[in-house]
């Protein structure tokens, strides 16, 4: 049977639109006992910078009513750690990924790409959107210039495929969407994690104790912002996008292809449904078989078509 959800994103083709994303999937084969991740249409890695990183010390996850806030401070295992440990792991059980990597200067950032395109890696992601590190990332992905800059090095040294992972932190994403072009990149991922605090009180003797987290928020809640973003890029640019924010059920992700998304990146939800990317791959080749659709474009086609009109 021909693979009905299979999805081309300029000259790569994936097995389906169905991705997860970077920061809640690991490196490779972490979610072996849930299912079986060669199946899904790619994973993102975590964030993977030139050298190894402890990330922050202090508390680094609490929940929200609509999500959570994560403080992890890009923790990995560095590029040479990715290489020796993950890549012949990823190789070796035919899992589809995409390489996530994070540098604190745009001289590593063009060095990462270097040694990716030595490496074979077929497609990475720039994280210049993580807003809790203290150098490097977000940095870089708030400014026009400083973006169309830093994805410019990268792609002098790397030739697969470039996307740029853009941060909603800011007045216009549209801007920074027409700098990765014209810089090169391949295609846009959106959204990363919104700046946020939650703080939770205990009182004991008392005494107030607390817990805080200030860093990314993720989560249903950031849902209407991811998808008015992903709207704007897709009227500023025709590049392919990956849209990611709050997704959990198959009409999460039909909104996403409304907007203009042509594929999508499964985070948070990870968290607490670890075979959610499987499930909702095959609900969605369920719902287009059931509703008479050609493929996965026909349907992308026809939603985007009612979403327009006006």
């Amino acid at each position: 049977m021909e693979n009905i959800i299979q999805t081309k994103l300029a000259h790569l083709t994936f097995k389906s639109p169905v991705f997860t994303a970077s920061g809640t999937y690991g490196y490779a084969d972490e979610y072996d006992d849930f299912l079986d991740v060669s199946e899904i249409g790619a994973i993102v890695t975590k964030a993977i910078s030139l050298k190894p990183r402890e990330g922050n010390k202090h508390t680094r996850i609490i929940e929200t009513q609509a999500g959570m806030i994560n403080s992890i401070g890009l923790e990995n295992l560095g590029i040479e750690g990715f290489l020796e440990k993950k890549l012949p792991v990823l190789r070796a059980k035919n899992i589809d990924f995409i390489m996530n990597i994070a540098g604190s200067s745009m001289e590593e950032y063009a060095l990462l790409g270097e040694i990716c395109s030595q490496n074979n890696i077929k497609a990475i992601e720039l994280n210049v959107s993580c807003p809790n590190v203290k150098s490097g990332c977000l940095e870089f992905g708030v400014s026009a210039d400083s973006l169309y800059n830093l994805v410019s090095k990268v792609r002098e040294n790397y030739d697969g495929f470039l996307i740029v992972k853009l941060t909603p932190n800011v007045t216009s994403i549209e801007e920074l969407a027409l700098a990765c072009k014209r810089a090169g990149a391949d295609c846009i991922s959106a959204i990363n994690t919104l700046k946020g605090l939650e703080v939770k009180f205990e009182l004991v003797n008392g005494k107030f104790r607390k817990t805080k987290v200030q860093g990314g928020y993720s989560g249903v809640g950031i849902q209407p912002v991811a998808l008015s973003m992903v709207n704007r890029i897709r009227q500023a640019v025709d590049l392919p996008i990956i849209g990611m924010g709050g997704i959990y059920t198959l009409e999460d992700m039909l909104k996403f292809f409304a907007v203009g998304a042509d594929a999508i990146q499964i985070g948070t939800a990870n968290f607490t449904y670890p075979d959610i990317a499987k499930k909702l791959q095959d609900e969605l080749r369920e719902y287009i078989i059931k509703n008479n659709f050609k493929d996965l474009d026909d349907l992308k086609n026809k939603i985007r078509t009612c979403f327009n009109e006006q």
